[in-house]
């Protein structure tokens, strides 16, 4: 839950909406939406992950924005 969590804590801080899951291979799929930059800064915190994560790879899709509020982990 702390790559998770850590995604939460910033997306909140800077005003991007989404989500965030664990998936059954171990990977993190998460959703964010709002200001470009923002998004971007979430991101390139996603490349590299809090201090104890191990990232080997980021896959970026750009969608159509669904209008999401908050920022949720499940």
């Amino acid at each position: 839950m702390f790559f998770r969590d850590t995604a939460r804590r910033r997306a909140e801080t800077h005003g991007v909406a989404g989500w965030a899951r664990n998936c059954s291979d171990g990977s993190v799929e998460a959703v964010f939406e709002g200001e470009a930059e923002a998004v971007e800064q979430l991101v390139e915190f996603c490349r590299r992950g809090p201090s104890r994560a191990r990232v080997d790879r980021i896959d970026v899709a750009e969608e159509p924005p669904e209008g999401l509020s908050g920022f949720r982990v499940t």
